[in-house]
């Protein structure tokens, strides 16, 4: 009987081996920044065409980063849009 090598693993050790993980972290980080953006949109009663406006970029740019599944984004269109927001960037490795 063929023994399973990933019983007992985690699933990140299981993306690690594959080359996956960091990959799946972006993606997972760029959720939670897109969910953020939205809710403060909502909060402040933002368009997407308003929030474009206020970073001096066009509303297909701010499309892209609220799309969850589009992980490419700058540290530039970060500061961007936190400051149209109101907010301030941290980034940090933990």
């Amino acid at each position: 009987m063929k023994r399973n090598e990933h019983i007992g693993s985690s699933f990140d050790d299981f993306l690690r081996e594959e080359g996956l993980l960091a990959e799946a972290e972006a993606t997972a980080v760029k959720r939670v920044i897109a969910y953020q953006i939205e809710k403060e949109m909502a909060a402040r009663n933002l368009s997407k065409s308003d929030l474009a406006s206020r970073m001096q970029t066009s509303r297909s740019s701010l499309h892209r980063l609220l799309d969850p599944e589009n992980a490419s984004v700058t540290l530039l269109t970060l500061e961007s849009v936190a400051l149209a927001l109101g907010k301030k960037l941290k980034v940090q490795l933990a």
